[in-house]
């Protein structure tokens, strides 16, 4: 019979804490999937440096063999995850990144079959969950791969087994894991939404919605006490249960007929969406009416025309680049405009610490402090040795390190207080 020890005093106060927090606070610092640990593109951590040095932070190294694409990075537990074409095949490429960094696998997932109307190469951040990668190449093939050894584990075609279309500039989006699923969006008739079970890929359901797939990626969400997924697809923003993928409500004026990009924002009782294109952003209440729900607009502004580079919700504001390149920040409650800046340029960013890390297409990475009062630009540096696509792969924080990816290379500073 096994017998149990029960330890009180100093002794279990201590090693309550630790498994309580020391755990938990080396998890916060992974960045497993698009967007952070909670999808939101926002940093939890603290105590980074508030200000840079003229020629930016510290370069820790730089890595190369990544392929060609616009993949951004993920990470867990020292390994980074990304996507890119390497020798005509699409490949999920891992690299050990705890001191030296080293290749450690590259899988590929099938041919180069799509071209991406001018921009070759994957889009997708990979997810990783409970020692499993999960990643979208531009031709569908969803895949799961093992963390450590990167071989395969199953499968699935968008198209085939899903009756997908492929977007004109192929699937762009990260997958959702979210508890025994993974959430995608082979878009049409017949599973505009797809859920399937993440330990076999087998298929749960489909929301059959009609709607063909953009290029943003699947948040959950909870309005009116209901779980639910949303996703901006080529038409607008939905909302499905998330129980079974019936679908519940519709957002259609952040949409336009070119390409919805930008991942939009869950708020607490509805939801915030931007495209580019000359089109903007716009609020929306999400309301449960009986057995169904209704989205009512709350405001719309010309003035957040957000392309790709994402935006983030803090203090009650959503900020983000609107094109042609200012850095936006707007009042959620009200619509109104709290300021706008223009040093960062057309730029993706990720919150951290008070900050911005924003970076250009261009490829000039600022340090932005903000408020609904004001920015600040405390630091900016050029990356070095631009190729010559654009800078489109989001920044990443974790474990107090920058990384920025560009094509076929990786870079990584330290945004550590020295």
């Amino acid at each position: 019979m096994m017998s149990t020890r029960f330890v009180r005093g100093p002794a279990f106060a201590a090693l309550l804490l630790s498994a309580l927090f020391g755990s938990a606070t080396l998890r916060g610092a992974d960045w497993p999937q698009w967007r952070g640990p909670q999808r939101d593109g926002i940093s939890r951590e603290a105590g980074l440096a508030p200000t840079w040095p003229a020629d930016g932070p510290k370069l820790l190294w730089k890595t190369a063999g990544l392929g060609e694409g616009f993949s951004t990075p993920s990470l867990s537990g020292g390994t980074l995850l990304t996507m890119g074409n390497v020798d005509g095949r699409e490949c999920v490429v891992a690299i050990d990144v705890r001191s030296t960094p080293k290749p450690l696998w590259s899988t590929p997932i099938g041919p180069v079959r799509h071209t991406g109307s001018g921009y070759p190469g994957p889009r997708s951040t990979p997810t990783v969950d409970l020692g499993k990668v999960f990643a979208l190449g531009l031709n569908g093939d969803l895949v799961c791969l093992d963390l450590k050894t990167g071989k395969p584990l199953w499968r699935r075609d968008l198209v085939a087994d899903f009756g997908g279309r492929i977007p004109t500039w192929g699937y762009c989006e990260s997958p959702l894991v979210d508890g025994p699923w993974v959430l995608v969006t082979p878009g049409g008739a017949q599973a505009t939404l797809a859920a399937l079970l993440k330990s076999s890929g087998k298929p749960v359901w489909g929301a059959a919605i009609g709607d063909g797939a953009g290029y943003a990626s699947i948040v959950k969400a909870e309005f009116g006490r209901t779980k639910q997924y949303v996703q901006f697809t080529a038409r607008g923003v939905v909302g499905v249960e998330a129980k079974g993928g019936a679908p519940l409500w519709r957002y259609d004026a952040p949409a336009n007929g070119t390409a919805n990009i930008s991942t939009p924002l869950p708020l607490k009782d509805g939801v915030f969406a931007a495209s580019g294109y000359g089109t903007g952003g716009g609020a929306a209440r999400i309301v449960r009416q009986g057995a169904s729900f209704q989205a009512t607009e709350q405001f719309f502004t010309k003035e957040m025309i957000n392309h790709h580079g994402g935006m983030v919700v803090l203090d009650g504001c959503v900020y983000g680049s609107s094109d042609p390149g200012i850095l936006t920040c707007i009042d959620l409650a009200t619509g109104t405009t709290k300021w706008r800046e223009r040093d960062p340029g057309k730029c993706s960013l990720v919150a951290v610490d008070g900050h911005l890390v924003t970076r250009s297409e261009r490829g000039t990475v600022c340090l932005v402090k903000v408020s609904p009062a004001g920015c600040e630009i405390t630091g900016r540096f050029e990356q070095p040795e631009r190729s010559d696509k654009p800078a489109w792969p989001h920044p990443v924080v974790s474990e107090g390190k920058l990384y920025l990816r560009d094509q076929d290379a990786l870079w990584c500073y330290d945004l550590r207080t020295p």
